[in-house]
């Protein structure tokens, strides 16, 4: 189950026709940021799937089911099945943006953490998992006005979205963002190169995996920040938000 606690978006509605946007990308590309200012710069909707997945990482980890051995995929299986598993989002008015709550128990700052990073891409690869939080993500757009990032909106969830993003940069580039973000929230003992490696693995994961794999979409626009500061990736990106509304 998955819900949205209003006020979601919390920012009014856009006079202009509402459209869906979907943004996909690679690991630590700052998909989420850039969604998250854009949405509430139009008024859109927006929605982290990163988040979820990792909930359901999250939930595994807290509950037994994804030991070092490998994650027990029948108990989790059972589990979401059995309705265990609850992932909603509730806006924060002091930071302008959804918390995710697994639950009923706030857990934006445990889904981030390293542990966390590095078991999400395989339970992300398991149908039955996709399965679930694709049919959510698809009722989530049911009214458009909505923007939505992760790995295969654009191509799956929103394969008739109006606009579609793909984001990239160099694995490093993404590697050090990750590691300059984790070294702000004071998590210690930090290694790049276990980071880089961990983004490496995730790409490969991603790209590879069977069920709706990482790839860009034909008709997506892609979009490399490798070098690109926030503010020009925002005016890029409502640019081109702009012309798509207005066509």
């Amino acid at each position: 189950m998955l819900r949205m606690d209003a006020p979601f978006g919390g920012w009014g509605a856009s006079i202009m026709k509402k459209i869906i946007i979907a943004i996909d990308g690679y690991s630590s590309c700052g998909k989420s940021t850039m969604a998250k200012d854009l949405a509430k710069t139009i008024g859109y909707v927006y929605v982290d799937t990163g988040a979820m997945y990792r909930a359901v990482t999250y939930y595994a980890m807290q509950n037994g089911l994804f030991p070092e051995e490998g994650i027990k995929e029948a108990e989790l299986k059972a589990d979401i099945d059995a309705g265990k598993i609850n992932i909603s989002f509730k806006f924060n008015a002091e930071t302008g943006r959804p918390d995710t709550y697994l639950n009923g128990v706030k857990v934006e700052t445990e889904i981030r953490q390293m542990a966390v990073s590095t078991r999400v891409s395989p339970i992300a690869a398991l149908p039955f998992v996709r399965a679930l939080l694709t049919q959510q993500q698809q009722l989530m757009g049911k009214e458009k006005g909505i923007v939505m990032d992760g790995r295969d909106i654009g191509t799956a969830v929103f394969p008739d979205a109006e606009l579609k993003i793909f984001v990239t940069a160099s694995a490093e580039i993404r590697a050090q963002r990750r590691y300059d973000e984790l070294k702000a929230k004071g998590e210690a003992n930090l290694d790049f190169d276990a980071i880089l490696k961990n983004v490496q693995e995730r790409d490969y994961i991603d790209t590879h995996r069977e069920t709706a794999p990482l790839r860009q979409a034909e008709d997506a626009l892609v979009l490399d920040n490798s070098h690109m500061t926030i503010a020009e990736q925002k005016e890029w990106l409502i640019s081109e938000y702009t012309r798509r509304v207005n066509s």
